[in-house]
C-alpha cells in the first residue's frame, strides 16, 4: 500500500530531542577545550559553561524520564533479537544495495530492533555514567570565585578518565546518528519528521472486505411452500 502521513513524533519528544542533541554538542565542545584540545572561550569561562551545560541537561533527563513512564513510551526501547541481524546487515551492506528496508515503523513501533538496543544501552549505560562522573568531578573540583578550589583529589583521575570515556562514547552516537538520519526513504525523510513530528509510513492494515447482499428471492420463490 501507498504510504501516508502520519503523526509519529510528539511535541515534547522533538522538543526532547534536539535540546538533548544541542547541549551535548556544546558539552562535547567546551569539554575538549577544557582538556587543552583547542582554546575559544577559555578555560574559566569553558568550565563554568559546561557547568551550567550539565546541570540543563539533568534537568532535562529528568522530565524525559517523567514523560517516558507516564506515557508508556519507555516500551519503544524493549529489546528484540527478532530481524536484529537483518536490520545490522541493512545498515551495513543493504542500504548501499537499495535493499528493503527489514523492518516498518509504526507509531507503537518507531525504533528498529538494533535502535531498541543501542538506545537502551546509551540510557541505561552510557548516559549514567556520564552524569555520574560529572557530578562526582564537580564534588571533588568545584570551581569557586578565587580559582578552582577541590574538596579532594582522591580518585580524580579515575573520575576523569570515566567521565571523558563516557563523553567519546556519546560523541561517537551522534555521528553515527547523523548517518543513520540519512537511510530513511529520502536524504532528508527522517530530518524532516523530526522537525514537524510527521512521517510517511505504510498503512498494512488490510481494508476490511465487504460481503455483497444476497440477491433478492425471486417472486415464484417467495411463495413457493415450504418443505
Amino acid at each position: 500500500m501507498s504510504p501516508r502521513e502520519v503523526y509519529v513524533y510528539k511535541g515534547f519528544e522533538r522538543f526532547w530531542h534536539w535540546t538533548q542533541a544541542l547541549l551535548i554538542l556544546f558539552l562535547a565542545l567546551t569539554g575538549f577545550e577544557i582538556h587543552g584540545s583547542f582554546s575559544f572561550l577559555g578555560f574559566e569561562q569553558a568550565v563554568r559553561y559546561h557547568r551550567v551545560a550539565a546541570i540543563v541537561l539533568m534537568v532535562l533527563i529528568v522530565f524525559a524520564a517523567f514523560w517516558h513512564l507516564t506515557t508508556d513510551e519507555w516500551r519503544q526501547y524493549l529489546p528484540t533479537l527478532t530481524n536484529l541481524r537483518a536490520q545490522a546487515e541493512y545498515y551495513l551492506v543493504g542500504v548501499f544495495r537499495g535493499a528493503p528496508h527489514p523492518t516498518r515503523k509504526t507509531v507503537l513501533s518507531k525504533l528498529n530492533p538494533l535502535q531498541k538496543l543501542v538506545y537502551l544501552q546509551l540510557k541505561l549505560l552510557v548516559i549514567p555514567v556520564v552524569v555520574v562522573s560529572g557530578v562526582l568531578y564537580l564534588v571533588y573540583r568545584y570551581p569557586a570565585r578565587g580559582g578552582m578550589t577541590g574538596l579532594s583529589v582522591d580518585g580524580l583521575e579515575t573520575i576523569a578518565v570515566v567521565h571523558t570515556a563516557g563523553a567519546f562514547l556519546l560523541v561517537a552516537f551522534l555521528i553515527a546518528h547523523v548517518y543513520l538520519i540519512t537511510t530513511g526513504t529520502t536524504l532528508t525523510s527522517n530530518l524532516r519528521a523530526m522537525i514537524t513530528g510527521y512521517e510517511e509510513l505504510h498503512d498494512d492494515v488490510a481494508a476490511p472486505v465487504s460481503t455483497p447482499p444476497p440477491a433478492p428471492a425471486s417472486p415464484a420463490t417467495a411463495n413457493a411452500p415450504a418443505r
